[in-house]
């Protein structure tokens, strides 16, 4: 291949580049950066692009027409929408002007957004996947034309739900109407609509699991704790992440979300950012401790975030969400021949794990539940199911034949 050098993005190449090492980027990855994205330039100076007119939306356009196919780490649009917003921060182009309809879209969800925080009190991970469903909504009823919610009636609540069960992935929970009525109360609320439709948005269908709660033995979970860690991919984090999880409980959004400063070492305790903006103090074994302090001596890579499990590619930014620890538990399952008995296998298997082993070791569902952190008792009942002994005690005689009718 032709090594590409004089195109009309050069002057702003060490600027961008500069960005990445900024961020603790390796060197090689940086040079790697630069020779892509001068694919970008050559088919700017192709189709007639100057620099001043590259906007997020073109630049992805072109770099998918130059690029088709790649099996690097980045794609070339990508990239190439990031090096368009560069040009548009330091004011060689200018951000598109947003159209009427896209100017009131925006205005009202950072007024919703406002409603959620202020009214709603919701933790920012709920305000993300709300203020989503919202836009989503908004789409299906308006696609890109000006919005009109006063005329919103109970019809278009129920076809948005059906169209999201149509997709080929239908959702497995009910969070996407929980999101939709959230968004018509609070239309409801700022007088926008005359009537509540939130009270027309259909219920899920969540037939009540009568299997027990999905778990591992304990040799299954010891089994994929000692595959993790000898992982040479990563495995001092994902080892610390899970050991959180399989020896206190905890759930992979509050795994991903502490803090550095959420942990006090002289104390041995760390602070757990639960559901609800609710905070609990939980007791850090030597085990525990040494297994973050081995990850923070040996693997965290540089950064200035607080966060503190990070991606290992730079920027080391925070994890998005809790999908990174499913794939690693899959991938365990998998690895040490372990066959869940679904096939979505989520990061509570090892709570569920562990609520187990405490009933099946003589725990009650109140020390349970109080390991868990549980705020309602009926959220701990579902582990009732477990607890043979128990259940066999309150059970009744099996009607026998001349027994007593």
């Amino acid at each position: 291949m032709t090594k590409i050098t004089e195109t009309c993005i050069e002057p702003y190449l060490d600027s961008f580049m500069r960005s990445f090492a900024e961020a603790n980027y390796k060197p090689e990855t940086i040079k790697g950066y630069r020779n892509l994205v001068r694919r970008l330039g050559q088919a700017m100076d192709e189709e007639g692009v100057a620099p001043t007119a590259l906007t997020p939306e073109l630049a992805e356009k072109l770099g998918r027409a130059a690029e088709p196919e790649s099996k690097g780490t980045i794609r070339l649009y990508s990239l190439g929408r990031m090096f368009a917003a560069h040009l548009i921060e330091i004011g060689v182009a200018k951000p598109a002007v947003p159209t009427v309809a896209e100017a009131a879209r925006a205005e009202l969800l950072a007024d919703f957004e406002t409603y959620l925080i202020k009214q709603r009190g919701l933790s920012p991970r709920s305000i993300y996947h709300t203020l989503r469903f919202a836009d989503r909504f908004m789409d299906h009823r308006f696609g890109a034309g000006m919005i009109d919610l006063t005329g919103l009636r109970p019809v278009d609540a129920v076809g948005f739900v059906q169209h999201l069960l149509s997709r080929g992935r239908p959702y497995r929970d009910k969070s996407a109407v929980t999101h939709l009525r959230t968004f018509f109360q609070y239309l409801f609320a700022r007088g926008i609509t005359v009537t509540n439709l939130a009270l027309s948005v259909p219920r899920a269908a969540t037939a009540r699991d009568k299997r027990l709660p999905r778990h591992l033995p304990p040799e299954g979970v010891e089994a994929v704790l000692d595959w993790v860690r000898r992982n040479p991919r990563h495995g001092v984090r994902d080892y610390a992440m899970l050991l959180l999880m399989a020896r206190l409980g905890l759930r992979a959004p509050e795994i991903i979300r502490i803090d550095l400063d959420d942990i006090d070492w002289r104390a041995g305790e760390l602070m757990v950012r639960g559901k609800g903006k609710l905070h609990d103090r939980v007791p850090i074994s030597p085990e525990i401790g040494e297994a973050v302090s081995r990850y923070l001596r040996e693997e965290r890579g540089p950064t200035e975030c607080r966060a503190l499990f990070v991606t290992q590619r730079a920027p080391h930014r925070p994890f998005k969400d809790g999908q990174i620890i499913n794939a690693i538990i899959k991938d365990a399952l998998d690895a040490t021949g372990q066959k869940p008995a679904t096939p979505y296998v989520g990061s509570h298997i090892l709570r569920h794990s562990l609520a187990t082993q405490l009933i099946n070791h003589g725990a009650s569902l109140d020390e349970v539940g109080d390991m868990l952190r549980h705020r309602s008792r009926g959220s701990t009942m579902i582990y009732a199911r477990l607890d043979i002994e128990g259940l066999r005690s309150i059970a009744q005689p099996w009607p026998v034949a001349g027994g007593a009718q």
